[in-house]
């Protein structure tokens, strides 16, 4: 048996039911919530003031890796916010841990993506953050669009059509994948779909942050129905 020790942000309704759907029966899931109920830059960047507490209170649940789900608090500040976050979870805890958007540059990388369209549960100031956290991180974003969203319950309580809409609508030809961001957006049930259709690479926050866990647990069974990323684990 693994166990992830999983940061929620604490209005975040999705992503465990979507976390618990796709995990493995032998990997267990065990979340601590951050506080946060508006995706606005100061609650962004508050979240993650007591995430070494947080982090030493999953430890001692002997989780195996932690991972932060929240998106936009892993990319806040640019380039390398990611690592550093990861350095402040895991020198409090002594596990191994990731975040979203680390997730996310590895798994375009893994797919061998260096342009992708971006489409974000975000209002247009959070959006325009992801996009250049991307770039610095050396990816060309060729379109990008947000819902425009800044109450993050308004987000969970979305179903998965908005999603698939929106990423019908950022598809162009110069775009090797889409990028769905935000762990609370409903996402994971659209992106065989949309994959099908746009004939492409889709990936979401979600299905990154899941992703990056099991390969750190050592996993490598194919999680068929979620995206090309989880079925080539």
């Amino acid at each position: 048996m693994s166990r992830i020790g999983l940061f929620v942000p604490s209005s975040n309704t999705t992503i465990e039911p979507e976390f618990y759907r796709t995990l493995p029966p032998h990997v267990t899931l065990h979340a601590a919530r951050l506080y946060l109920t508006q995706i606005a830059t100061d609650s962004i960047e508050n979240i993650v003031g007591d995430i070494e507490a947080q982090a030493r209170n999953l430890a001692s649940a002997d989780v195996d890796v932690l991972v932060l789900g929240a998106t936009a608090p892993s990319f806040l500040k640019g380039l390398g916010y990611d690592v550093e976050i990861t350095r402040r979870i895991e020198l409090a805890s002594g596990k191994p841990a990731t975040t979203t958007s680390t997730a996310l540059v590895n798994a375009l990388k893994e797919l061998g993506i260096s342009r992708v369209a971006l489409g974000a549960a975000y209002d247009d100031h959070v959006n325009s953050i992801a996009r250049s956290f991307l770039q610095a991180n050396g990816f060309e974003v060729v379109r990008t669009k947000g819902l425009g969203l800044v109450d993050n319950l308004v987000v969970g309580r979305l179903d998965g059509t908005s999603a698939l809409e929106l990423a019908r609508d950022i598809d162009s030809p110069q775009a090797q994948a889409i990028v769905l961001a935000c762990t609370n957006w409903k996402t994971m049930d659209v992106l065989e779909q949309l994959e099908q259709e746009l004939g492409k690479p889709v990936l979401s926050t979600t299905q990154v942050s899941i992703w990056a866990a099991l390969r750190m647990l050592g996993e490598t069974d194919a999680i068929p129905g979620y995206g090309r990323l989880l079925r080539q684990i």
